[in-house]
């Protein structure tokens, strides 16, 4: 009964179709830093071409800048030189915390759930929720799940990280807190020189979605004795923030479902990177293993969000509480669902 509720609730928060009666006399120019690793040959740049194109629909003329340094974009962002900017939900947590908690570690296991969280905050009710700080979010795309490669397949414990190497994003607080948690040792990298010490063996392991298996040449960290372990450490999104006097309100709720509609498009994306990795590369792990690390991942996560033992208070209350909603709905028999400390 309680799987059932919480799914009508969810499905109530459908999305509605966009409407078209947005539409201006004259078009708004407004310009965009995209980050995307490939640059302006890359999926993300790509799919944000498509998104600009049904924009202009709503009179919104769109000039694209790529960025292949993501530090770069935030900085010419933050700076005025455009107005919007494309970028992982790790940066653009800082504009808005609720929207930059959605890759909390462990907190999204499967892309049924992700499509059912994007689905809920792209409907006009989460309007509210897009703006914190000046700023608005105007939209959401999944960009693929977050896996741990490693250079020795016998890494296929959260035990046998303690002492190893981990390339971590030194501005990302939360996995910082992950990797002492597991007694791993932080060296500390950013997007554009992880996959490198990973392929040049300074480091054991690395955490990234599938695409970057082909696209930053991480088979070659992998090697002949690695692999990637099959589950998502977390769902990592990318997100359009600007100003929030750029767009108008309906505008800005235009942006956000034009997104929400182009989900299909981003996730087949994403699972052709993943189908693309040879099988013999991945590393499944028991069921009762995957049970233990989601009860590991939710007490961080409670950490991460209280700022307990030493943890920075970095994810949003209010999101930790939706996503619990819906991992809840889509296996209700979760100890977590029964907690009494439940998210």
């Amino acid at each position: 009964m309680f799987r059932k509720a919480t799914a009508a609730m969810l499905m109530a928060l459908a999305v509605t179709p966009v409407t078209q009666a947005l539409a201006q006399s004259q078009s708004q120019s407004v310009s965009m830093c995209v980050f995307d690793v490939i640059g302006a040959n890359g999926d993300v740049y790509n799919l944000m071409k498509d998104y600009a194109l049904e924009m202009k629909a709503h009179g919104v003329d769109y000039k694209l800048k790529p960025y292949t340094d993501e530090g770069v974009a935030l900085g010419d962002f933050q700076s005025g030189q455009c107005d919007v900017l494309a970028a992982t939900d790790i940066r653009i947590r800082r504009f808005n915390r609720f929207t930059g908690s959605i890759s909390a570690v462990g907190a999204i296991p499967s892309y049924d759930d992700l499509r059912t969280v994007l689905a809920t905050l792209a409907q006009p009710k989460a309007a509210s929720l897009m703006k914190a700080e000046g700023y608005e979010i105007l939209g959401i795309a999944p960009a693929g799940a977050g896996y741990l490669f490693v250079n020795d397949r016998a890494i296929d414990t959260a035990g046998e990280l303690a002492g190893k190497r981990m390339a971590t994003l030194d501005y990302q607080k939360d996995a910082i807190h992950m990797v002492d948690y597991v007694k791993a040792t932080v060296v500390p990298s950013d997007i554009t020189n992880f996959a490198g010490k990973f392929n040049n063996g300074s480091v054991d392991t690395a955490y990234a979605p599938a695409f970057a298996y082909e696209a930053l040449e991480l088979y070659k960290g992998v090697g002949d004795r690695g692999g990637i372990v099959d589950y998502p450490l977390a769902q990592l999104t990318i997100q359009l923030v600007a100003r929030d006097d750029v767009f108008s309100e309906e505008l800005a709720q235009a942006s956000r479902q034009e997104m929400w509609a182009m989900y299909g498009q981003a996730m087949a994306l994403v699972e052709k990177s993943e189908e693309n990795i040879p099988e013999k590369q991945w590393i499944r792990i028991p069921d009762a293993d995957v049970q233990g690390y989601q009860e590991m991942f939710r007490e961080n996560r409670m950490e991460l969000r209280d700022g307990m033992n030493g943890a920075p208070e970095v994810y949003d209350p209010r999101m930790m509480s939706l996503l619990s909603k819906v991992r809840c709905a889509s296996n209700a028999g979760a100890s977590e669902c029964t907690a009494e400390n439940r998210e």
